[in-house]
């Protein structure tokens, strides 16, 4: 992999993505079995630089990365549970060939049968996972009414309730503020910047506080989260007692109020579309 922008898949279950070729360097995030990444340049030694399909750039070890990408007109399955093993043969008693976290994307190998989904592994071997870890991997929201998108979007958030801090997280095993807000949109078809901010030309788009609804985005300097309802909200936080995803609220009256953010609010994004 030496050539510049070759088209590569992420071959291990979890791929820290690094601001500099050396893992001393800040993670900057954390990429999942099957995504595919561009390589930007030709290999610093043992490091390549990619950019995500999402649009952000690190570094990565290229042992963790096989060049190609998924067949085109393929369809492909993401993990949707916090966990998935991929089994040897299908059968909860057989050999666990790879663990993969939620998000990662595996390509079907034949039709699912009795609960189990036979994949295609990026190591030329096939696996099994339960069928009912799996949902279709989704490109774009599904065509569902805006209210019901929002309810599994926080729904989604919710799921990841103590799951602990991590500086450039994305999985259960420790996320971060902008690694849960990002995933919980991801796994329903939209993929938002990767950083706590509004960026022109990703789905999110600033809105009147007034307009905040369940989903929508709340910017503080340097943190986000996403929005409840009824002044509540969820975020991933290193701040000591709670070390991960937590609820709270902007109520100054609620036992779980946090002035050092909601003092500090900054805007509010959405990635609907503002109704008349």
């Amino acid at each position: 992999m030496t050539d510049p922008f070759v088209a590569l898949l992420v071959s291990i279950p979890l791929c820290p993505l690094y601001s500099g070729p050396d893992p001393h360097t800040q993670r900057v995030d954390e990429v999942l079995y099957g995504w595919p990444l561009t390589q930007l340049a030709p290999a610093e030694g043992a490091w390549c630089r990619v950019r995500t399909h999402y649009g952000y750039e690190g570094y990565a070890l290229c042992s963790h990365l096989t060049a190609g990408s998924h067949p085109a007109g393929r369809p492909l399955l993401l993990v949707a549970g916090l966990f998935a093993d991929v089994l040897a043969a299908p059968g909860v008693e057989q050999p666990v060939v790879l663990t993969l976290p939620r998000g990662a994307l595996v390509s079907p190998s034949a039709p699912g049968e009795n609960g189990w989904q036979r994949i295609s592994l990026l190591s030329g071997e096939e696996g099994w996972l339960p069928a009912g870890h799996l949902a279709p991997y989704l490109r774009r929201p599904p065509a569902l009414e805006e209210g019901a998108l929002r309810s599994r979007v926080t729904a989604t958030a919710r799921s990841y309730l103590g799951v602990p801090y991590r500086w450039g997280g994305k999985t259960p095993q420790g996320i971060d503020c902008s690694g849960l807000s990002f995933m919980s949109w991801f796994l329903w078809g939209v993929c938002l910047y990767r950083d706590a901010r509004l960026v022109p030309g990703y789905p999110a788009h600033p809105i009147p506080r007034e307009r905040l609804a369940p989903a929508d985005l709340l910017y503080f300097p340097g943190h986000i989260a996403l929005y409840l309802g009824e002044g509540r909200y969820i975020h991933s936080t290193a701040r000591s007692g709670s070390d991960g995803v937590v609820l709270n609220s902007l109520d100054p009256s609620a036992p779980d109020y946090r002035p050092d953010l909601a003092e500090q609010l900054l805007t509010v994004g959405s990635v609907f579309p503002l109704s008349p």
